[in-house]
């Protein structure tokens, strides 16, 4: 097996090595001539921008994609990837931010789906043995017979790490392991992750955009920008504003002072509202809070405890069960999106590729997703293309958008670039009510300072903000009130200012209901 050039090592052995890495896209130089040096037992933190190439180098080492210029070396030895089955056979693993599990089936027949050891017959007596093992070695709880689709986010992120490590993995790459975990589970991982360093055969290259997660984690960093390295830090000399910096070039602002605004009228108001999941089950469950100009109301919750659904409902994605939705008094419980865009609701999904982007449109045409409707820009149904381009061309300007031109594609953005584009066409409107759903999630720390500074300036300008986040210290930073959300019920509402991270983290889990303030 190729997997045996990495049998024999030992800790702190040079195990992969990748050298002068370069890869092009058009317009765009992705990577630059990139020198990266990997140890076993050790955990490397990579850190950059949206844009800055992360990405393209770990799916370069994974070899879904391939380099043009540069060689890669797996213990000593140069070695060619031209898909990810030829890394795998290197020893090689990678967990995506974005899940790759079948939900009908089970965790063991997730983990063995592919291998190449199960043959036409499953051995699944075999399997579970081995796989029990993998679980006892690194402190993993998870079912193994349940179905993917019960499991909470962070045993779904176990699955993908044990698929990695059944297949031999001694490399593995995790991107944004954390992103979607609640505070306790966020805990586990990286205990485990610990665990992994500490055995000689488990290698974790991690690329994250949560400083404190690198901190207490990460032997060394090495940090990208603009697609080269910058810097190459030992973790233990480094700093959140060290490594922020060395990221963006500038001193960046982690905390944002809560802006105190005079309160205005009702805007939403929720009654009662009930909503079912894809599935069919009640997701949203008799949920009521009220929205007044000029205040950020929060819903905090681990990921798919309703909030998706709640926002869907609210923007008329979504059909409304039972309850009431009020716009600035009207009602518009069953009312079109349409409609509601055009009586001031504005609306930042967190599916940013698939529901806030076509990935083949255009900028400008991604621009008039928010303003097909307005007579300004469609007269007599015509759109007035050039008028788009200048408002488009605008908004580039306006949100430092690193793009060539307004005619590029979105899905040629990166995750950063995409956001702000999206936010500066939903802002560009001036909503009266902005639903934001995940706006900062996977987003690096200039990218989330400029989003959330976006949100206060509307609260400045007397909207009211539905801020819907899995990050718990974003909603507390911003919100004026704090709803934690658990499987569809919000459990309180809570005054944002004097809000404990660790009374919210409780009801975020299912705690005992708090006390219910009067927003």
């Amino acid at each position: 097996m190729p997997q045996a050039i990495l049998s024999g090592i030992k800790r702190g052995d040079v195990v992969l090595e990748l050298r002068g890495i370069t890869k092009r896209f058009p317009g765009v130089l992705a990577n630059d001539q990139i020198d990266f040096t990997m140890r076993a037992g050790e955990i490397h933190a990579i850190l950059g921008e949206n844009g800055a190439g992360k990405s393209t180098l770990m799916n370069i080492l994974f070899g879904l994609l391939q380099p043009d210029e540069g060689e890669i070396y797996v213990g000593g030895q140069k070695v060619t990837f031209r898909s990810p089955l030829d890394a795998i056979e290197m020893g090689i693993g990678m967990v995506h931010q974005n899940r790759k599990l079948v939900l009908a089936h089970s965790v063991i027949e997730n983990i063995v789906l592919g291998h190449p050891r199960a043959g036409k017959i499953l051995n699944l007596t075999q399997a579970r043995a081995e796989i029990e093992a993998l679980c006892r070695r690194y402190g993993f709880a998870v079912d193994l017979d349940a179905k993917v689709w019960q499991l909470a986010e962070g045993e779904k992120q176990l699955v993908e790490i044990l698929k990695s490590l059944y297949r031999g993995a001694k490399i593995l790459i995790l991107d944004e392991p954390t992103s979607a975990l609640a505070p306790p589970e966020t805990k586990k991982l990286l205990a485990s992750i610990e665990a992994m360093s500490q055995d000689e055969l488990a290698i974790v290259p991690f690329i994250t955009h949560k400083l404190p997660i690198v901190l207490a984690t990460s032997h060394r960093v090495t940090v990208l920008r603009q697609g080269r390295v910058t810097a190459r830090l030992e973790t233990v000399h480094s700093t959140e504003q060290s490594l922020a910096k060395e990221m963006v070039g500038r001193e960046v602002i982690f905390r944002l002072d809560r802006v105190a605004v005079a309160r205005g009228e009702p805007v939403l108001q929720v009654q009662n509202l009930s909503a079912r999941s894809d599935r069919g089950f009640m997701a949203v469950k008799g949920a009521s809070f009220t929205v007044h100009e000029g205040e950020i109301f929060g819903i905090a919750g681990v990921s798919g405890n309703g909030q998706q659904e709640l926002a869907e409902a609210l923007t008329g994605l979504r059909k409304v069960e039972e309850g009431k939705v009020l716009l600035k008094g009207e009602e518009i419980t069953h009312a079109p999106a349409r409609r509601r865009w055009q009586r001031g609701l504005g609306y930042i999904p967190s599916e940013r590729n698939t529901v806030g982007s076509i990935a083949d449109f255009s900028l400008i045409d991604t621009v008039l997703m928010n303003y097909y409707f307005d007579h300004d820009y469609t007269p007599r149904g015509l759109v007035d293309y050039a008028r788009v381009r200048q408002l488009t061309e605008d908004l580039i300007a306006e949100y430092g958008v690193a793009t060539p031109g307004a005619e590029v594609k979105a899905r040629n953005l990166s995750g950063g670039n995409l956001q702000k584009m999206i936010l500066a066409r939903v802002l560009s409107r001036k909503p009266r009510l902005l639903i934001a759903n995940l706006p900062t999630q996977g987003l690096d720390v200039g990218a989330i300072e400029f989003v959330q500074n976006k949100l206060i300036a509307a609260k400045r300008d007397k909207a009211a903000v539905l801020l819907i986040s899995e990050d718990l210290d974003e909603v507390l930073s911003l919100s004026d009130w704090v709803a934690p959300m658990y499987e569809g019920e919000l459990m309180g509402i809570l005054p944002g200012e004097g809000a404990l991270r660790e009374h919210v983290g409780v009801l975020m889990a299912g705690g005992a209901k708090g006390e219910e303030a009067t927003p």
